[in-house]
Parts: C-alpha cells; sequence; structure tokens
C-alpha cells in the first residue's frame, strides 16, 4: 500500500478525474466513529428489547410453552443484525457513500468507474463486512490490494476515496458577471446536490477551457451547463449569463462553507 495512493477516471466529456484512495487510517478512523454510534443504537434497541420482553415473556410462555425465551432471543440477534447491517446500506445509499464515520473522516465510497455507489453496492459492502473484520481480512486484503480494496470492495466494484477539498488558487479567471452570479446562485439554488466528481469535472473544465478549440470549448460549455442545470434543479440560466460564467459561478458558489 503507498502513501497517497491514487485512482483516475476519464468522464464521458472527456476529462479526467484524479482522486485520492482513502487509506487504511482513514478507514478505521471512521469505522471507529461508526461503530461508536452503532454501540449506542444497539445498547438503546437491548434496553427496549428487554423490557418488552420482560413484559410479555410470561404471558408468551403460558401460551407457546418454554421455547419463547429463546424465540425472543433469536428475535433480538436478528434485530440486531439487520440494524448492524441496515446502519451502513442506509448511510452509504442516501448519503453518496457516506457513513456518519466517513463523513468525519472525509472519505466516500464509490463505484469502480467514478460513479455514485447504489444500493447494490451498498448492500454488497455490507454483507461482506461481517467477512472482512474476522481475523482482520479486510485490513489484509486493504494493504496488499493497489486500490486499497476489501472484500466488500471487490465484490462490489467500488473504491474509497478521500473526499475533494474545494481549492481557491485556481489557475484560471473568474469574471465579474460570475461573482456576482454566485451570490445569487447560493441564496436560490441547491448546491449540496453537486457531487465533489461534479465539482471536479466543473474545475477541469475551467482550467483547460482556455487551450480548447472554440467550437469544442463552447460545445462542452453548453452540455456542463445544462448537466449542472439539471442536478441542482434550476430551469433556466438567467437574462444574458453565459455557460461559462455560469460554471464561474457554480465554482465560486460551491466552496462557500454553508455547502
Amino acid at each position: 500500500m503507498h502513501l497517497f495512493n491514487h485512482v483516475k477516471f476519464r468522464t464521458p466529456e472527456s476529462v479526467e478525474l484524479e482522486f485520492t484512495l482513502a487509506g487504511i487510517g482513514s478507514r478505521v478512523f471512521a469505522l471507529i466513529i461508526d461503530y461508536l454510534i452503532l454501540l449506542a443504537t444497539l445498547a438503546v434497541f437491548f434496553l427496549i428489547w428487554a423490557f418488552v420482553a420482560a413484559q410479555l415473556g410470561d404471558s408468551l410462555t403460558e401460551i407457546f410453552g418454554s421455547a419463547v425465551p429463546l424465540w425472543l432471543l433469536a428475535i433480538a440477534i436478528v434485530a440486531s443484525t439487520v440494524i448492524y447491517a441496515g446502519y451502513f446500506v442506509l448511510f452509504e445509499t442516501l448519503w453518496q457513500g457516506q457513513t456518519p464515520g466517513k463523513r468525519i473522516a472525509k472519505i466516500r465510497v464509490i463505484r469502480d468507474d467514478g460513479r455514485p455507489i447504489g444500493l447494490q453496492q451498498a448492500s454488497l459492502r455490507a454483507v461482506l463486512r461481517l467477512f472482512d473484520e474476522s481475523l482482520f481480512i479486510g485490513a489484509f486484503l486493504i494493504a496488499l490490494s493497489p486500490q486499497e480494496k476489501r472484500l466488500g470492495d471487490l465484490a462490489a466494484g467500488t473504491i474509497v476515496i478521500q473526499t475533494q477539498t474545494a481549492t481557491k488558487s485556481a489557475a484560471f479567471t473568474i469574471s465579474e458577471q460570475a461573482k456576482s452570479l454566485h451570490i445569487e446562485l447560493r441564496q436560490t439554488a441547491d448546491l449540496s446536490l453537486l457531487l465533489p466528481d461534479d465539482f471536479a469535472i466543473i474545475r477541469e473544465y475551467l482550467g483547460r477551457r482556455s487551450a480548447m478549440a472554440s467550437k469544442a470549448r463552447a460545445l462542452l460549455s453548453l452540455k456542463l451547463s445544462q448537466q449542472v442545470q439539471a442536478i441542482i434543479n434550476l430551469e433556466n440560466l438567467p437574462v444574458d449569463v453565459t455557460s461559462d460564467v455560469f460554471l464561474e459561478a457554480i465554482y465560486l458558489a460551491y466552496q462557500q462553507p454553508e455547502y
């Protein structure tokens, strides 16, 4: 395993994206946080379950016989397993590859092609997590794999990356019109819908557009602008705003701490 191992993807717009793999340290840190949350959740569940079982135990025993305590224990074990796996499936599906622990550790799960994971990938990772954590199999595989994958990642076709951090030292010029527009966008558009790799595409385009032929630049700018509008649910651009100006404004607005 290499420090700051990187992986590259090429988008359909022919923009190359580079991500830094999360590394075992960040993943363990995230897992510790998730386990603390899970431990608290399971503790509350077992307290409630113990109370319910105590209230119903005698009545159920009279009806169903002496096997009731074993059934109650079995149900509790199954329910706790569902809570354990469901925690990771729920958050990684709804939070675009992040759990609370991953969000704090600033890492995220994505597919091998750079796209966000879905329910299928999150479920496979959760089911195989028990195997990965048995005898430190997952840690062993992460240390040996060039892309730092545990068994769940290999089966689901996913990798864990560091989340992209916005940089304000851009090697391109931002127009005055974009500087004004980005303030309006922060108030009217939900930029939290943009993923880090969406932002990376915009940043790459703005950094490389000066070297593009005018026709290719215009087509790519328009396509990216339309895709961003669809993501943030913005129907129409303001009057007299070009695609380039809009992308510049998105670039500025996305970097604000509110988002």
